[in-house]
């Protein structure tokens, strides 16, 4: 049976290299949890983040088109009433009644 930290001891260098053991001995660890495992918290985070970017960004746009095709709504209706009025106008000047 192993005694708890035997395993770590077998890996690391005695003395003044032992910092720099550790350090290694860490980052070979992350790296073989990543490795096996994928990023978590911190991917999973940006998805987060990136998918409630996207749903503002989203209503954002839909918000703009909405006011653009109200806006151009009342511009053909103004054009459409200008064409009617002068078509009307030109009727009356020919000798026909307007409708």
């Amino acid at each position: 049976m192993d005694v708890v930290g035997e395993s770590l001891s077998r890996v690391l260098a005695p003395g003044p290299d032992a910092e720099q053991s550790i350090d290694a001995f860490i980052e070979r660890r992350h790296a073989q949890r990543v490795k096996a495992e994928g990023e978590r918290r911190e991917e999973e985070a940006w998805k987060e983040s990136t998918r409630r970017f996207n749903v503002a960004r989203d209503a954002q746009l839909r918000a703009e088109w909405s006011e653009y095709h109200k806006k151009q709504a009342e511009r053909h209706k103004a054009v459409l009433a200008s064409l009617i009025e002068h078509h009307e106008q030109e009727a009356s000047k020919l000798g026909g009644d307007a409708a």
